[in-house]
């Protein structure tokens, strides 16, 4: 890889807990397909965290993605092989930091890349806002509040080459549509919950 590539890595210098090195690794496996968009809120956070402009810590995203896909699909599975990969200006634990944090998720990260080459499009970030419609009607205007949401979601890439498209999907909700929905969702969390509650007793 070439250094110019991975130089914003160097960023990391400012993080202040291994918590965050993580999540933001973590982030930059989950977009590493989307051609460099992000969701707005882990940007936001990154630039809280590390006190610097938005613009640098979508480089330093870029950069972290790049890595990961490379180590991914290059089987680099060598801790000091991912040290010799990083900025040289990089501090040694932080360089030791970032090569534990790849090794110890590349078995799950491959696993979950290669679901991924059949599974359906994947929502990267959402936004919501409330708008009130005026009903007319032959004896009153009516107030009608209803929900617009915009999903951000990544399509599957039709060849190995191509970037994914990330699209925008505009939805309207009715607040009887959107309790309808949310009943339905929380159903779904529930079940999700006890699935998972199973597997973890199974597995102890």
């Amino acid at each position: 890889m070439e250094a110019e590539t991975l130089a914003p890595l160097n960023l990391l210098m400012k993080a202040k807990s291994k918590e965050f090195v993580l999540r933001l690794f973590h982030e930059a496996f989950r977009c590493r397909n989307n051609g460099g968009v992000f969701p707005k809120t882990v940007i936001e956070a990154t630039s809280a965290e590390l006190e610097v402009e938005k613009v640098h810590v979508v480089e330093l995203l870029k950069s972290a993605a790049a890595l990961v896909h490379y180590v991914i699909f290059e089987d680099v599975a060598n801790g000091r092989d991912i040290m010799t990969l990083l900025p040289a200006d990089l501090n040694d634990k932080l360089k030791q930091l970032a090569a534990k944090i790849i090794i110890e998720n590349l078995d799950a990260w491959k696993a979950s890349a290669a679901g991924q080459q059949i599974s359906l499009p994947q929502l990267l970030d959402f936004d919501w806002r409330v708008d009130v419609k005026t009903s007319a009607s032959n004896f009153s205007r009516l107030a009608m509040p209803t929900c617009l949401l915009q999903l951000q979601v990544q399509d599957l890439p039709t060849q190995v080459t191509q970037v994914p498209n990330v699209r925008h999907v505009n939805v309207e909700f009715s607040r009887e549509t959107l309790d309808t929905m949310l009943d339905g969702l929380g159903k779904i969390r529930d079940q999700l919950s006890s699935v998972a509650a199973k597997t973890s007793g199974a597995e102890s």
